[in-house]
């Protein structure tokens, strides 16, 4: 394992991958993403991955599949899961060897309790479901103090995308911040930034609603 633990996030949708990076971006990983099997795969065989997890809502199978093949190519990371809730997908990515299945929207406590305890592979508890799962209630709070720092530089990367035109920048970076921003006690914040990301997607460039986003966020 690597003494800058790596992540790599797994999805179709990047705009739905972004929430899930930023929030292990804030926690100090360092983030890959990949929008299926096979790159997901090609990634695993290259790098030292540290925990790989796994968001596809696909095909039935797909995820628990892509689990059991990235132990197929050597892949010694945690893996986890993010399924809906059904209790059918939940069994089967933790029968394919998910440390936890994770409820989707993934709630940032039970991502960092999570985190909070994780360890050499011959240490990690046995899989289960998280929904009753204990929570580090100071490294939730460590998480927050990380978000205030980095919140400056992701008003920017919004600012940017609207200024350039780049929608598709501007949905990353308003995504990504909306993510975090529910999960960790800001919802006027995580609203605004959907609002931006879903006139975005239309090609809409909302500059009154960055302009608020900034107002409030910095308020």
């Amino acid at each position: 394992m690597s003494a800058v633990p790596t992540a790599l996030v797994v999805g179709a949708d990047a705009a739905e991958r972004a929430p899930l990076a930023a929030l292990l971006q804030l926690a100090g990983w360092d983030v890959r993403e990949s929008s299926g099997t096979r790159e997901a795969l090609g990634l695993a065989r290259r790098l030292d991955l540290d925990l790989v997890v796994v968001d596809l809502d696909g095909p039935s199978g797909e995820a628990p599949a892509l689990l059991r093949r990235l132990r197929l190519v050597g892949c010694r990371a945690h893996l986890l899961a993010v399924a809906t809730a059904d209790a059918a997908d939940r069994a089967a990515v933790l029968e394919a060897g998910a440390l936890a299945c994770l409820p989707r929207p993934v709630d940032a406590r039970l991502l960092t309790g999570l985190l909070a305890r994780r360890g050499p592979a011959a240490q990690v508890p046995a899989a289960r479901d998280t929904s009753g799962a204990d929570v580090d209630a100071e490294l939730v709070d460590r998480l927050r103090q990380v978000y205030a720092r980095a919140l400056p530089g992701r008003l920017s990367a919004i600012a940017d995308g609207a200024r350039t035109g780049d929608a598709a920048a501007l949905v990353r970076a308003s995504t990504a911040l909306a993510g975090t921003s529910a999960q960790l006690g800001h919802p006027e914040v995580a609203a605004l930034c959907r609002a931006i990301a879903r006139d975005a997607r239309r090609g809409v460039l909302a500059h009154e609603l960055v302009d608020e986003l900034h107002s409030v966020a910095r308020g």
